[in-house]
């Protein structure tokens, strides 16, 4: 991924993916990768993204002012040359992450990737609009927050704010409640002595006993 790029104030900055198999776009990237991993990966390890970019952030000051046998100088002797040479940034911002609009369906999920990340339940059946980063991933309906996750870069995970499921849990026992059991009906017991009278079992008895 390359960018950003801008035709001076005429149109915004913006992220361009490069093509597979793209060498004369892909280098420059590759070559930044490949130096970390032979100079910054080795011997660390991390606990989350987060502590990632902070280690990284330390590390690159003295990264950049070790001298480069390629540049016949150090990073930090070119910044100046670098900065001069950029354009400007352009008068609209450009929009980072992702952002989609959908419908919240009755289990309050969104999915990102391949996780699933609670919404407040008061926002099912409303249209919702996702708003993903790197770092965290937002839901907002009709212009109120209604989730606020830090961003999960494993794979196949569901992130539940406490919140969002006691609320679950409070609109299912209200929506319950207000049904009312069954009001206990009294049915007629009828004589048994009527169904003799009814099929003339009564009269034959009268009838023997003369």
């Amino acid at each position: 991924m390359t960018g950003p790029y801008t035709d001076h104030l005429t149109r915004p900055a913006k992220v361009q993916i490069c093509k597979p198999a793209d060498p004369e776009a892909k280098g420059m990237i590759e070559r930044g990768n490949g130096y970390l991993e032979t100079s910054f990966l080795p011997g660390r390890s991390f606990t989350s993204p987060a502590d990632f970019n902070t280690q990284l952030a330390g590390w690159l000051p003295k990264a950049n002012a070790r001298r480069m046998r390629v540049l016949g100088c150090s990073p930090d002797d070119r910044l100046e040359a670098d900065r001069a040479a950029m354009l400007a940034l352009p008068p609209v911002a450009p929009v980072v992450g992702g952002r989609r609009c959908q419908r919240l369906p009755r289990d309050y999920y969104v999915r990102v990737d391949s996780n699933d990340y609670s919404v407040h339940p008061t926002a099912i059946g409303r249209r919702i609009e996702i708003i993903t980063g790197l770092d965290r991933v937002q839901v907002r309906c009709e212009g109120r927050v209604v989730a606020d996750h830090a961003r999960c870069w494993a794979q196949h995970q569901s992130i539940t704010d406490p919140v969002h499921a006691q609320a679950a849990r409070a609109m299912r026992h209200e929506r319950f409640a207000v049904v009312s059991p069954p009001a206990l009906t009294e049915v007629e017991q009828r004589d048994l002595s009527d169904y003799d009278h009814m099929f003339g079992f009564g009269e034959s008895r009268e009838e023997g006993a003369f």
